[in-house]
């Protein structure tokens, strides 16, 4: 046992499916030059073409292709590729890709004095299609001989760059043959109606633009507001300036609707920014349009309310019939309003209210348990650093998770959810409950025994490293769960790129959850008794707690009937130990009584969830639900039916279902969910069993994405929709179009979801 808890072989277990994975088969993969065979021939005395002949069952991605000049004094141009075949590929979405065969073309430029020869370095990257693996970037280099009238009176750089450009670690000297920006990036406007403007760019061949520095601000316009700008998905691309980022090529067109007080026609004045660059060679400057346009009449998006007045009726009705605006994205606006104080303020009130949610919740017995366990010695002041420790080590563990998710759109808690971690972790909860009991007394051998309490003690928290790695893991693996303030703060970390207010407003929402913790591990720590049975018994209260929350965390990767057993087994031991069975003396005291009456509570549940189980019975709250006694015996009827999904996996076969749900006239729901989501199975007791939900989706297609692998499919889903985990469910209507603004992320009652999809498909 000691063996298998032990950090580096948890570490080892942990990898090695990741380890086999890429060792399968290795000795069977071509190597890179082998599947993408390189050639390369001046065809000209300033042009060179390069030829990529590409083994069976191989495909290389066109926007990984790079061409660079290592030699001083000669510079090659942006490559011109012929087209080639759109692919949907698991790791970068819609890409186009050549099979068997690409040759691509490019300038050669060469200063005076350069040699006659040079280095070309191709750079790609490509993949085996059958088995689903790709090579990394990889780099090929040839030798070729310029023509000697190849050569040029000048050096490149003797001239200045062209207006609004700046090169980025290129050193190629200046682009004669770049396109001026605004021929690089052809902007259009246009306005739909009174309530939307579309902003389109055409995008020359070898140019692309950031998703994330797009820009738009209105400088004149009464009565107008803009509301978050819809953009289509883009590529993913390794940016050798800024990173991992989200690019267009070709165009972009997005929609930007309007926040409208009156309906009168008036004209407005916008500031739209943009930035964009020439593939492997510069990036131009951030760069701004001002642009007029003349809106139409339009319906009011927002009643306006004259001084002590009210909204007239029309103007109210206008209000409720536009879409909503969803609660997470109504909090990402308002990380944007550039009030820095009221936005902490705001999101630390978010935290407290999340507190004691169930996701939450755990930490309540882990803190409690840890300042217990130093014994009666406990000072207040000592109870209140441990917690203190804890809740900073857990809010800052949050922060960073939430940054890199706003990011990179990887959710690290997510990737916590494995049965190994989960199934180590609780095996610590057991082994912490153990010394709450006192069972290290019990004749096991001496090397277990120091071991279980060397163990134990460190995870106590007999230091403070040991409590701030416990608040580290709780942050990871207890309380993965999405809620709108979590969801809003990652939108605007991942529309702007800007982690230090997103990340500042994550740590204050983790501060305000760790509150409450910090009040109740320091009160622990003052209410302690200091010695005798008293503090025994307090002890034992937590050692079950720590059971608890053990099963609580096996039920995400158990079967139910397991879990249930669990919790009767708890239940009825924790109840014998309480005196459930014992005959009480006729003089004993009032506290024996209380404690023999709940033991009796106690037993018997842990009793009926016995019979539930045995019965066919799978819900822990409601174990008889669907049992029924009749003549003497137990006989299992139907449950009352929920709303019955059907389970999709990848962004296909959804794009599948969608086009079906559309072509019968349906609307669709499409439910992310995890076995690891606590508030994913509130929403199927809860929620989907209602009545009134299930008549609210009697026209709706309901689809569920099972996300509980965390697999890179998953992934690719979650990233597609950009929402950071389950909870989180995505409407479309009857025309196979989302209906972006009725998203809803975190758990939601019956009475409001069904209000919520009535609104969203008219009913």
């Amino acid at each position: 046992m000691t063996k298998l808890l032990h950090p580096g072989a948890l570490l080892l277990a942990l990898l090695l499916p990741f380890t086999a994975h890429a060792l399968w088969g290795d000795d069977e993969l071509l190597s890179a030059d082998e599947a993408f065979a390189i050639s390369a021939e001046m065809v000209g005395p300033d042009r060179v073409r390069v030829t990529w002949d590409i083994a069976d069952d191989f495909y290389m991605y066109r926007e990984r292709v790079q061409l660079h000049s290592d030699t001083e004094g000669v510079t090659v141009g942006t490559p011109e590729f012929p087209a080639g075949k759109i692919k949907q590929d698991e790791t970068f979405g819609e890409v186009e890709v050549y099979f068997d065969r690409l040759s691509v073309t490019a300038p050669v430029q060469r200063s005076a004095g350069a040699p006659d020869e040079f280095v070309l370095r191709a750079v790609s990257q490509g993949c085996m299609e059958s088995r689903g693996i790709c090579y990394t970037p990889h780099t090929q280099k040839l030798t070729l001989a310029l023509p000697a009238a190849a050569a040029a009176d000048s050096t490149p750089g003797d001239a200045a760059p062209p207006s609004g450009e700046q090169s980025f670690g290129g050193g190629f000297g200046m682009e004669s043959d770049l396109l001026d920006v605004d021929d690089a990036f052809r902007l259009e406007t246009a306005v739909i109606d009174g309530n939307t403007l579309e902003a389109r760019w055409e995008i020359a061949p070898g140019y692309y633009l950031y998703r994330d520095k797009f820009r738009f601000t209105l400088l004149d316009g009464e009565g107008v507001a803009l509301d978050q700008a819809d953009f289509p998905d883009g590529e993913i691309k390794n940016d050798e300036t800024f990173g991992r980022v989200e690019v267009y090529h070709d165009g972009v067109t997005a929609t930007l609707p309007l926040q409208r007080t009156a309906t009168d026609p008036t004209a407005i004045r916008l500031a739209i920014g943009y930035q964009g660059c020439a593939e492997g060679r510069i990036c131009y400057t951030p760069q701004t349009r001002e642009v007029e346009l003349d809106l139409p009449q339009a319906a009011a998006t927002v009643a306006a309310l004259p001084d002590g007045g009210t909204a007239g009726a029309d103007e109210a009705a206008a209000s409720e019939a536009a879409a909503p605006v969803t609660e997470q994205d109504r909090i990402a606006q308002s990380l944007a309003s550039g009030n820095t104080p009221l936005v902490i303020l705001t999101f630390f009130g978010f935290g407290l209210l999340l507190a004691f949610t169930p996701c939450v919740f755990p930490m309540i017995p882990i803190l409690s348990s840890i300042i217990v366990g130093q014994g009666e010695d406990i000072t207040t002041r000592r109870a209140f650093t441990l917690s203190l420790v804890y809740v900073l080590a857990m809010a800052l563990t949050y922060t960073v998770a939430g940054v890199v998710a706003g990011l990179f759109g990887e959710n690290l808690q997510a990737a916590f959810q494995n049965p190994w971690i989960l199934g180590s972790f609780a095996a610590v909860f057991v082994l912490l409950s153990l010394s709450m009991f006192g069972f290290y007394d019990l004749q096991i051998p001496a090397s277990w025994q120091s071991k279980l309490s060397e163990i134990s003690n460190k995870q106590q928290g007999g230091t403070l490293t040991g409590v701030a790695i416990m608040g580290f893991l709780s942050a990871l693996i207890v309380g993965p769960c999405v809620a709108a303030p979590l969801a809003g703060a990652l939108i605007y970390i991942g529309q702007t790129g800007d982690p230090y207010l997103g990340g500042a407003a994550l740590f204050a929402l983790s501060l305000g959850m760790g509150a409450p913790l910090l009040a109740i591990g320091t009160g622990v720590g003052k209410v302690l008794p200091r010695a005798g049975d008293w503090m025994n018994a307090i002890k034992a209260t937590f050692g079950v707690l720590l059971l608890a929350v053990a099963i609580w965390m096996l039920e995400r990767i158990i079967p139910t009937a397991a879990a249930m057993l669990l919790w009767a087994a708890l239940l009825i031991i924790s109840a014998i130990y309480m005196g459930a069975l014992d005959r009480l003396d006729v003089d004993a005291s009032g506290w024996q009584k209380l404690f023999k009456g709940m033991g009796v509570l106690l037993l018997t549940w842990g009793v009926i969830l016995l019979i539930g189980v045995a019965a066919g019975g799978r819900d822990t709250l409601q174990p008889l639900r669907g049992v029924a006694l009749a003549g003497g015996t137990t006989s299992a009827q139907a449950e009352a039916q929920g709303v019955e999904f059907k389970t999709i996996k990848s962004l296909d076969d959804l794009q599948r279902e969608v086009a079906a749900a559309s072509g019968q006239g349906k609307s669709v729901l499409l439910d992310f969910y995890a076995d690891w989501c606590t508030d994913c199975h509130r929403m199927e007791k809860n929620t989907f069993s209602d009545p009134q939900v299930q008549q609210a989706l009697a026209n709706t297609v309901t689809l569920k994405a099972d996300v509980t692998a965390n697999d890179d499919i998953d992934k690719a889903l979650l990233k597609h929709f950009r929402i950071p985990g389950p909870p989180s469910l995505i409407l479309y209507d009857a025309n196979g179009e989302e209906l972006r603004r009725y998203r809803i992320m975190g758990y939601m009652g019956p009475e409001e979801f069904a209000a919520h999809v009535g609104a969203a498909f008219g009913g």
